[in-house]
């Protein structure tokens, strides 16, 4: 087992144990680090700062409760919380955000984010794709997974891509890298001592039943110094041509990958000094930390620590990272759902602000976007064990960042919050924006799918025009 950090990192979803590289302690299972990156067309990304920081609200957060408030509707739709002014005139969101309302003219608002497909996963956060897309031939890859496959320079230390997600990444394959293969798929850090987080049901099950296959601990094992790596190292390099040839699932070259970015990471250290946020001084520490939050949370909702996710989201992508994931839970609240959201939406308030403010203060924010969104709405009408239950029909969706028009708010409902009235944005459109905050035309850039046919990167959507004309 290669080690590099002293925390385990998980990684790749499609390499089998039989491949699994272990430097130090056993095989000679990986191969050499060819230039792996290939773009089908120019992209602006070599040499910029631009990069992407996308939360998932897991569970499906609610709309009216959040920033689509209803003061006037039916006591059955508006629920218990306050709607309260914010720095864009007439705007209000709910007193539970009052960081975010401080701030409001740095993000975009969406109120209209309609064509969610309705399942419980992050996927179409994750691609702007229903998952059965092309899924004859592996299905569509995530946004990041299209970076990793788009960024020119396979030899940087860093990964294109970086799944925080604590598993919700891995559920019905929500960050896979689909069509492109296991090459390409995102590098999985395991957050569990930083960040506890107790999975659902359904979650621990699906996750056993795909295996250990995906831990790789990151951690210099005692004894093997950097002379021994690189031998080892030319001695893979010289079993290529053979290896290669046996080949034909991509698995190897996801294995060569990893290799290439482990050396890296070795020799450098610049992304393993990224997850040692607990070094940020008490001023930028104290952005991402919450006041004592109220409410009764549900065994799954996470715990304050959650918000410092995006301080570590940014020393990612300060330290070079393009595209990082991150999920906040648990917002599935069929029942309990104010006393819930009283413990939820301060960490989300807090996180999202301190982010923005922080990224702002270094000078990154017309550098970096940042989506804040989540797999469906809720419904309006409140049910008998004071829920919402799930409303694939609306949902919210908050942006930042990347030079986008910002101070705005896109898209209405009907007064019970549950049908988009105006200005509807597809989860597709929010991603063919990301692409065009990074200067990548998604309907003229290709990717190549197994069939060796070119794909472009979104089909339908377009970037948002409020946001980017």
């Amino acid at each position: 087992m290669l080690n590099i950090l002293e925390k385990p990192v998980r990684h790749c979803d499609g390499i089998p144990r039989r491949v699994a590289m272990q430097i130090g302690t056993a095989s000679l299972g990986a191969l050499t680090l060819p230039n792996l990156l290939r773009a089908e067309a120019a992209s602006q990304l070599e040499g910029s700062r631009k990069g992407v920081i996308n939360v998932h609200l897991d569970g499906g957060p609610p709309q009216m409760d959040m920033i689509d408030m209803k003061p006037d509707g039916p006591a059955e739709v508006r629920g218990e919380f306050r709607a309260i002014a914010t720095s864009l005139p007439g705007f209000q969101i709910c007193e539970l955000m009052p960081r975010t309302a401080a701030i409001a003219n740095k993000f975009a608002f969406v109120r209209s984010l309609v064509g969610s497909i309705g399942k419980h996963h992050a996927f179409q956060t994750q691609s702007g794709f229903d998952e059965k897309e092309l899924a004859g031939i592996g299905g569509r890859p995530a946004f990041g997974c299209a970076i990793n496959r788009l960024t020119k320079d396979a030899s940087t230390d860093v990964p294109a891509y970086v799944d925080l997600m604590q598993g919700r990444g891995l559920v019905r394959n929500s960050t896979r890298p689909g069509f492109l293969g296991p090459a390409f798929a995102p590098f999985r850090p395991d957050l569990s001592k930083q960040f506890q987080r107790e999975l659902e049901a359904g979650m621990k099950g699906e996750l056993k039943r795909l295996g250990s296959e995906h831990a790789v601990s990151l951690e210099l094992m005692p004894g093997l110094n950097m002379n021994r790596l690189e031998d080892r190292h030319d001695l893979l390099h010289r079993l290529d041509t053979m290896r290669r040839n046996l080949d034909a699932g991509g698995s190897m070259e996801a294995v060569d990958r990893f290799t290439q970015q482990a050396i890296g990471i070795l020799t450098s250290g610049r992304f393993a000094e990224a997850f040692e946020w607990e070094k940020e001084d008490t001023a930028t520490l104290k952005l991402y930390t919450p006041d004592d939050l109220g409410g009764a949370p549900n065994v799954t909702s996470e715990g304050p620590e959650a918000a410092k996710k995006l301080l570590l989201a940014r020393r990612l992508v300060e330290a070079g990272v393009r595209v990082v994931s991150v999920s906040i839970s648990d917002f599935d609240t069929h029942q309990k759902n104010f006393p819930r959201l009283r413990h939820l939406l301060p960490i989300v308030d807090t996180a999202i602000a301190g982010l923005i403010t922080d990224l702002d203060q270094r000078g990154m924010l017309e550098d970096v976007s940042v989506v804040i969104w989540g797999e469906f709405g809720r419904t309006p009408k409140i049910n008998s064990k004071g829920g919402r239950d799930h409303w694939p029909r609306v949902s919210p969706a908050i942006l930042a960042g990347g030079k986008m028009n910002v101070g705005q708010v896109i898209g209405g409902t009907d007064r019970w919050a549950g049908e988009a009235t105006s200005q509807p944005v597809t989860f597709e459109d929010v991603i063919a924006t990301l692409y065009h905050n990074l200067g990548i035309n998604p309907h003229q850039t290709t990717i190549t799918d197994s069939r060796g046919r070119p794909q472009y990167l979104v089909d339908r959507g377009q970037p948002i025009k409020e946001l980017v004309g």
